[in-house]
């Protein structure tokens, strides 16, 4: 009877796992979006800890490199844009990165100077970017 379970449960696990791989092909720039996403997320639960601003420092700077690349690359969504549409959602995407820069300059600056307080409203600043950014130039992604 217990292999009847465990065997059942195995089935359902794997039934259930395959459901989550990735619809769409991996994108550079999905890559680059992922490696500042790991690095953002680590950075917003330690961003007030002036104990660890050397390590927050080294998380901006990944960010930063990321996005830096990510300046050179165009989103997926432009295939869907009309071609009339498509030169200007580029430069919008353009734009925004260079406004999330400047927030990571600003809070690389603010954490240089031990001032957590104002990184913390640098941080919420950069994540409400962040957000807004995935809704202009992101597919939605798909609940399973």
């Amino acid at each position: 009877m217990k292999i009847r379970v465990l065997l059942l449960t195995l089935v359902c696990a794997l039934a259930t796992g395959s459901g989550f791989a990735a619809d769409e092909p991996e994108t550079e720039l999905g890559g680059k979006m992922e490696k500042m996403g790991g690095a953002f997320r680590a950075l917003r639960r330690q961003i007030s800890d002036a104990t660890k601003n050397a390590d927050s420092l080294a998380r901006v700077a990944t960010i930063r490199q990321n996005a830096e690349a990510s300046l050179k690359l165009e989103p997926a969504m432009k295939a869907q844009k009309p071609a009339a549409e498509q030169k200007k959602f580029v430069d919008d995407y353009r734009a925004d990165m260079k406004k999330f820069l400047e927030l990571c300059g600003k809070l690389e600056t603010a954490l240089k100077a031990n001032d957590n307080v104002e990184a913390a409203k640098l941080c919420g600043a950069m994540g409400d970017a962040n957000k807004a950014g995935h809704k202009s130039y992101k597919k939605e992604d798909k609940k399973k």
